[in-house]
């Protein structure tokens, strides 16, 4: 197995163990498992009380690192992708946005969370949210046809994240819009914290430095790039959260 799919599989299945515990570990280390204190996290990191109290229960794992639906200006009728949707949270307060006549497409690569993403929409009765299994550097979806595609605290740990961008830009609509929140580096880390297997899972290791991260989204074609917010994240002085925009 090369380093890539190394990798996968431990992101794989250490989310795994996160969807079946309904644990929470939230970027830049893990965090107490309760209820409330996810809502504490995720009300630090930008959701409103509004938004908590709206998404179906149990699907905030206190997994994200900003909130990107905050800056995405959806409107009714949009057709939104979320890469990396775990037990569904960001797709559902999106889902509220787009209405009846939009949709919501969730990819992940962990059955565990496609399993409780989907018994989370079955329960709370959302009719227009899907999700799909599949590797977001490789998107079972069509070319040109997503208005707006979100992600929370993912591509961090994609291993290629330019594969990343060139998808994400295959998939958008001409002048659709991509919001993300992630981690950055400020500088690089030393070697013996790359390799550490909870630093990765805990969206630090597999971070790269800010400017390298948005010369990807250059390369891949997206312009108007807009960074919304900057804080500071895991180890002092190494690296920020951002919630960021682009367009294609």
């Amino acid at each position: 197995m090369d380093d890539q799919n190394k990798v996968k599989k431990t992101v794989r299945d250490s989310y795994a163990d996160i969807a079946r515990a309904s644990g929470s570990c939230g970027c830049g280390g893990c965090c107490g498992s309760s209820n409330q204190t996810v809502q504490k996290q995720s009300g630090e990191i930008g959701y409103s009380q509004e938004e908590l109290d709206q998404a179906p229960a149990g699907s905030n794992l206190g997994l994200g690192c900003g909130n990107p639906t905050a800056v995405a200006s959806l409107k009714e009728g949009d057709v939104v992708l979320d890469l990396g949707s775990g037990a569904g949270f960001d797709a559902f307060l999106a889902a509220k946005k787009v209405g009846s006549t939009g949709r919501v497409i969730g990819v992940d690569m962990t059955d565990e969370m496609l399993e409780k993403a989907g018994e989370n929409a079955l329960k709370a009765g959302y009719t227009n949210v899907e999700f799909k299994k599949g590797d977001i550097e490789n998107l079972p979806i069509a070319d040109s046809s997503v208005d707006v595609i979100i992600s929370n605290c993912v591509i961090n740990l994609a291993p290629d994240k330019e594969k990343v961008f060139q998808e994400a830009f295959r998939v958008l609509k001409p002048g659709g819009k991509l919001m993300v929140s992630d981690t950055v580096l400020l500088k690089p880390l030393p070697e013996e914290l790359k390799n550490d297997k909870d630093l990765l899972i805990g969206c630090v290791s597999g971070a790269i430095l800010k400017e390298d991260y948005l010369e990807l989204m250059h390369r891949a074609g997206f312009a108007n790039i807009q960074i919304h917010k900057e804080t500071p994240a895991f180890l002092e002085d190494y690296g920020l959260s951002i919630t960021f925009s682009a367009t294609k």
